[in-house]
């Protein structure tokens, strides 16, 4: 996938004392955008956390001044021709949900075709929060933009495949939620015994593959 090239006037706002708030176009252009950063190995810069159009750059100011990251990044290109080459993490997942019906009736859609759509379109890691190991994925079939529900669960199953707004997740641990429930994954999103806890992150790729109930 090509990316386009980031523009000659980029949008850098302070973010308190130590950082600095990028604002790019897209998601896309997110990752790219990361990458090119970390590549440079500007000096100064210990962290960069990619959000769905945004980058934030935190700074060790005792090796690198604000001013100078700041005129470091600037000067920093995404080529045309940068090419995309994701790691792929397939979930299998038992599309049992229950909201799958309401899912489907809300897209005009049937459920199968709801299951297929979900599948067919690789999604991608936009940003992580909410919880550890909670990947907020994007660019799946925009037929599956649905509203959160009007009221939230007290607690959604771990692994429970979710929509929400024009968003995928799976909840890494029980916790609360008001996203749409699509199904249920037995894949484990966050282990702290790990030497990498999250199983998914920012600019992974990630296709659901379904399995028997």
């Amino acid at each position: 996938m090509r990316v386009a090239a980031v523009p000659m006037t980029l949008t850098l706002r302070p973010c308190g004392d130590t950082g600095l708030l990028l604002e790019l176009p897209d998601n896309r252009l997110v990752h790219a955008y990361a990458a090119a950063v970390r590549a440079a190995q500007v000096a100064g810069v210990v962290d960069i956390v990619p959000a769905l159009d945004t980058l934030l750059v935190l700074i060790d100011p005792r090796s690198g001044s604000m001013a100078h990251v700041e005129a470091r990044l600037r000067e920093i290109n995404v080529p045309d021709a940068a090419e995309e080459s994701p790691r792929v993490v397939e979930l299998p997942v038992r599309y049992d949900g229950e909201d799958l019906a309401w899912v489907a009736e809300y897209c005009g859609m049937e459920e199968r075709e709801v299951v297929a759509a979900h599948t067919s379109t690789p999604w991608r890691v936009g940003f992580c929060g909410f919880a550890p190991g909670f990947a907020y994925l994007v660019g799946g079939d925009p037929r599956l933009h649905v509203p959160r529900r009007a009221e939230s669960r007290v607690a959604v199953p771990a692994g429970a495949v979710a929509l929400g707004g024009q968003f995928s997740a799976v909840y890494p641990r029980r916790s609360p939620g008001g996203w749409q429930l699509l199904g249920y994954t037995d894949a484990q999103l966050w282990d702290t015994g790990a030497e990498q806890p999250s199983l998914l992150l920012p600019g992974d790729q990630v296709v659901f593959r379904e399995v028997a109930p």
